[in-house]
């Protein structure tokens, strides 16, 4: 559990930092996102959930 919620506080840290640092850029991104292909969407996606689990496997292994 303790695991679980170091894993939102840190999701919680990357998501302020970007309201913080970079909001014209998240407006931006905003904007364009009903322009990206669904299908590049859902690839994207899964490549980043792929990468995050591996990037677990690799801490925890």
């Amino acid at each position: 559990m303790q695991d679980f919620l170091t894993g939102i506080a840190f999701f919680l840290i990357i998501e302020g930092l970007v309201y913080a640092l970079a909001p014209r850029f998240l407006v931006e991104m905003a904007r364009l996102l009903p322009m990206v292909p669904e299908r590049q969407l859902r690839i994207f996606g899964l490549g980043a959930v792929v990468l995050g689990v591996a990037l677990v496997w690799l801490v925890r292994h």
